[in-house]
């Protein structure tokens, strides 16, 4: 064992440049998140995607896939020109600056904290592709390609990046002492805000709410929830940035939570219907997974258990009111889910903190009160800022481009009309 030990140290030491081997440095640590980022990537290609592609009408599965796909592809690219110097260079309290523009400076041995920076460069990116990906479930089965990709860029660069930067790249959120751990305002609240509102903008589907619109396959939807919930374990547990036990915590209360939030929503319709489905059971884990994402590095099994289940309840009843009540056709439930989700687990990592519930407990000067203002702050500041945003992007994108297709070409379906291909050849 001794000798494997110093004959790893050797190869370390042959392979890797000699300041990338300064105090620093940890090996473990880098290969945890080489692996977190890889987890994360398969969230959106092909989790989320086949996740969403299930759920949508056989004549649009291959419209969501392309959406992830370019969405995933183009987020990359942005994140190398301006996205990361943006989210993580410069001490700008709104936004950052361009000093690593095109990933200057980012170099093979250029470090930050234990992990090279082109690891954490790699673990972020990942985090601006699956974010635009997750609101196309807003305006799904209706919107013009075109009018898809120019919002997507424009919405990371004007809500992505500077939310990102407010809250991780030391912005004056994080100043406050906002906790997020892995996203609950960065990505949930902010994907779940701009699919409502493109849900209004663009308007409600052919025939809805009067014709019913199920899934065209849920083999594929149960098949993208499992590959979520895989992924979402780097998602949450990679945000420690080490290999160390608070990824180890952030993983546990990860998984108890979407068990929770699966257990709930199915439980609730099993009592409503006298049926438990499939789709409650998988919506009800991505619920789960929401909730406990900002609070994922800050509470304990406990706390894992009861905002999973919390998740599950509010986000159910939150989706009943938004399509049955209001009407709205955010068609595969982001903002209820995700939205709600990234709401409800921002406002309770300020409760379950505490050692109380098991969690690490306040930082210094911080207790409940003061906490969950913070909370609050964060919360209300993430949502009206992407709402405006939001909607004053989707109103310019339509003066250069239809946003939606007409009425024949939503009728034949965005595979054909939009890609010239179809799903299926029966």
């Amino acid at each position: 064992m001794k000798n494997s030990r110093i004959l790893a140290a050797a190869l370390l030491a042959i392979v890797l440049p000699a300041s990338a081997l300064a105090d620093d440095f940890s090996a473990g640590d880098t290969a945890w998140m080489l692996t977190a980022s890889a987890l994360v990537l398969i969230m959106t290609l092909p989790g989320l995607s086949l996740f969403y592609g299930g759920l949508v009408r056989s004549r649009n599965v291959l419209s969501i896939l392309m959406q992830c796909f370019t969405i995933a592809s183009v987020m990359s690219l942005l994140w190398f020109v301006v996205g990361y110097s943006l989210a993580f260079s410069g001490d700008g309290a709104f936004i950052g600056n361009l000093d690593k523009a095109f990933l200057n400076g980012v170099t093979v041995d250029a470090m930050q904290g234990t992990i090279p920076e082109t690891v954490f460069v790699v673990f972020q990116m990942t985090f601006i592709m699956i974010t635009p990906a997750l609101f196309v479930g807003g305006f799904a089965e209706r919107i013009n390609f075109s009018a898809m990709l120019i919002y997507s860029i424009l919405w990371s660069l004007l809500v992505y990046i500077p939310i990102c930067h407010w809250v991780w790249g030391g912005g004056w959120l994080q100043q406050m002492g906002l906790l997020d751990f892995a996203g609950g305002t960065v990505v949930h609240i902010t994907a779940g805000i701009s699919a409502i509102v493109a849900a209004m903008v663009l308007g409600s589907r052919r025939g809805f709410p009067l014709k019913a619109m199920p899934p065209h396959n849920l083999g594929l939807t149960v098949t993208g929830a499992g590959l979520l919930w895989f992924g979402w374990f780097g998602f949450n547990g990679g945000s420690q940035l080490a290999a160390d036990g608070g990824a180890g915590m952030a993983i546990l209360v990860t998984h108890l939570s979407a068990a929770a939030g699966s257990v709930a929503w199915m439980t609730i319709e099993w009592v409503r219907y006298g049926k438990p489905s499939v789709l409650g059971i998988v919506t009800g884990m991505v619920a789960g997974l929401g909730s406990i994402t900002p609070a994922s590095g800050f509470v304990g099994p406990m706390g894992g258990v009861i905002i999973g289940i919390s998740g599950g309840v509010i986000c159910y009843f939150a989706t009943q009111l938004i399509k049955t009540r209001l009407k709205i056709d955010d068609s595969l439930d982001v903002f209820p889910v995700h939205g709600v989700g990234g709401i409800l687990g921002t406002l309770l990592a300020a409760v379950f903190i505490s050692t109380q519930w098991g969690g690490p407990g306040y930082a210094q000067g911080m207790n409940l009160a003061s906490q969950m203002q913070v909370q609050i702050i964060g919360v209300v500041a993430t949502l009206v800022y992407t709402a405006v945003v939001s909607y004053v992007l989707l109103k310019l994108v339509g003066t250069v481009v239809k946003l939606r297709v007409d009425e024949e070409e939503e009728q034949q379906g965005l595979d054909l009309v939009q890609h010239g291909e179809t799903g299926y050849n029966l």
